[in-house]
């Protein structure tokens, strides 16, 4: 691909998202936006809000410069349950890029059994896929719509949704006057004998373009027989297709008010229409080869199949159908890589689990951990990674890790794959306070999360202010006295304290709660204060 070519697809992605109003996404907005879902953390949301900025600044500069500047990786680091996934979810989400979460552990080096570290590329390269198809089917929403009632018609009633043709006539032979003759009246002025009327009997014509005397053509001569011949058969086909085009119609009214919902038909689903590709070579792992294999029994037998479904069913399947149809697949996956290599976002969790404690090379069940940091490195560093769908370039994928590093620390990491992350953001634990803000701040707060819930079972609860504050603080005891898990200790504690009212919830309903400080700690205490069993609940 030429340069020139290159350029103009690069200045269409350009105004692809400055459609999208990545522009209104300055640093400062998005830590407003991070902010109403994730409590406190403010450097960590600023560097990473700093660094999403860089890459929509990058997007606008000439192509020979753009290619020199590299993202800037981040590494986080901090105990569980503070944030750390949560702001890179809601990153990509809030800058509508390619996503996707992995865990360093689930890696093995090259020559052992497990998953090989480039399937992090193609699982993220899946996910643009999805992406951009989902994007483009719904462009193509309102056609794949009438495509599929237009189907469901047919499949209510057959033969109403074709034109009816004319039958062909059947060829027949032709037959020419061999000429006339001259025979004299031996009936007495009666006119000619029998014999002479036989002479007048032609052959049949082989060549379909002769002529007779007369200049016309025996098919013109056939066709006007025909017409002058089924003029009332005609206008009985007409008649019936009118019909058929009024029931139609009718179908077609009931249909889109919802009066055939129950109505069971009969399709055919199409299963796999593409040939899998092998992706061997590349180090796919069990996984790529076993969706390959099915792929391959899809390709050879069983790409069709027939099931009796509801008409509310069946338009969902055909509607899926007719938008994979009206979109190009060629076209999505080269928007996805585009995608993928400009705005993709890796976010690798638990880094520090592969962190070699002490000297290198300490051999044991550790053995591999410095052979994945290897591995990893060419592919934080920018390398080529072949996919099913193309070959993906990492130079300007955004590489976020993460890690707790309570056992081993980032300089265990090598120097190599150090270097490759040159921002590191240390997120604070989470007190008191935090914990209150986390339970009332957010949009999906827990209490407003478990009072939705048991609203669907006309059960109305309500946190007062007074209970909201003593869930913070046994939350905060809890974890400086076991284990630090930060904020996720606010779900084992709000699942202990709704337990019983979550189980009777269906028998005692329609009723209202309220959730005070008598409560919480009538249903907590005994758990806080018995370190044992506080010890496996909490």
């Amino acid at each position: 691909m030429s340069s020139q070519q290159i350029d103009k697809k690069h200045d269409l992605f350009v105004k692809k998202s400055t459609e999208k109003n990545l522009d209104r996404l300055t640093p400062r907005e998005i830590v407003a936006e991070l902010d109403k879902y994730i409590v406190g953390q403010k450097k960590a949301k600023r560097a990473v809000a700093v660094a999403l900025r860089n890459r929509i600044r990058r997007l606008k500069l000439e192509s020979d410069i753009r290619e020199d500047i590299a993202p800037k990786n981040i590494l986080m680091i901090g105990p569980t349950g503070v944030g750390k996934t949560e702001i890179a979810r809601r990153l990509a989400k809030l800058a509508g890029s390619p996503f996707i979460k992995v865990e360093a552990t689930k890696y093995t080096e090259v020559g052992y059994v497990g998953r090989d570290v480039e399937s992090m590329i193609r699982d993220l390269m899946a996910a643009g896929i999805q992406m951009v198809k989902q994007e483009m089917q719904e462009s193509v929403t309102v056609e794949a719509e009438k495509r599929a009632e237009e189907a469901l018609l047919d499949l209510l009633l057959p033969g109403t949704g074709k034109k009816r043709k004319e039958p062909k006539p059947q060829p027949r032979p032709v037959v020419r006057p061999m000429g006339t003759f001259s025979i004299p009246d031996t009936n007495g002025g009666a006119g000619p004998s029998l014999m002479g009327a036989a002479i007048q009997v032609g052959i049949p014509s082989l060549f379909r373009n002769t002529q007779d005397d007369t200049g016309t053509a025996p098919e013109e001569a056939e066709d006007q027989e025909t017409k002058d011949a089924v003029p009332e058969d005609q206008a009985q086909e007409g008649t019936a297709s009118g019909k058929d085009a009024s029931t139609r119609e009718k179908f077609r009214t009931m249909l889109r008010e919802g009066k055939l919902e129950d109505k069971i038909v009969e399709i055919t689903v199409t299963q796999n229409p593409q040939f899998p590709t092998f992706e061997m070579m590349g180090g796919g792992g069990f996984e790529d080869l076993e969706s390959s294999l099915s792929g391959i029994a899809g390709f050879f037998g069983g790409g069709k199949k027939k099931k009796l479904l509801t008409v509310s069913r069946a338009r969902e399947i055909l509607k899926a159908e007719e938008s994979e149809k009206l979109i190009d697949r060629d076209r999505v996956s080269d928007e996805a890589r585009q995608r993928v290599e400009e705005t993709g976002i890796v976010f690798i969790d638990e880094i520090d689990k592969i962190a070699v404690k002490g000297e290198r090379g300490g051999g044991g069940p550790d053995v591999s951990r410095e052979g994945v940091q290897r591995d990893i490195l060419p592919i934080v560093e920018g390398a080529t990674v072949n996919t099913k769908w193309g070959p993906v370039n990492t130079d300007h994928i955004l590489f976020v890790a993460a890690g707790a590093f309570n056992v081993s620390k980032p300089s265990d990491l090598i120097p190599e794959l150090q270097g490759r992350f040159p921002l590191r953001v240390e997120l604070d634990s989470l007190g008191k306070e935090d914990f209150l803000r986390i339970l009332t701040e957010p949009k999906n707060a827990l209490t407003k999360q478990y009072t939705d819930l048991l609203a669907t079972e006309q059960v109305c609860i309500n946190f007062t202010p007074d209970a909201i504050e003593r869930l913070a603080v046994l939350a905060a005891e809890v974890n400086s006295r076991l284990e630090n898990i930060g904020a996720r200790r606010l779900h084992t504690i709000m699942e202990a304290l709704l337990e019983e009212l979550s189980f009777e919830a269906p028998d005692i309903a329609p009723t209202k709660i309220a959730i005070t400080e008598t409560y919480v700690n009538e249903k907590l205490n005994d758990l806080v204060m018995d370190h044992d069993l506080g010890r496996y609940i909490l």
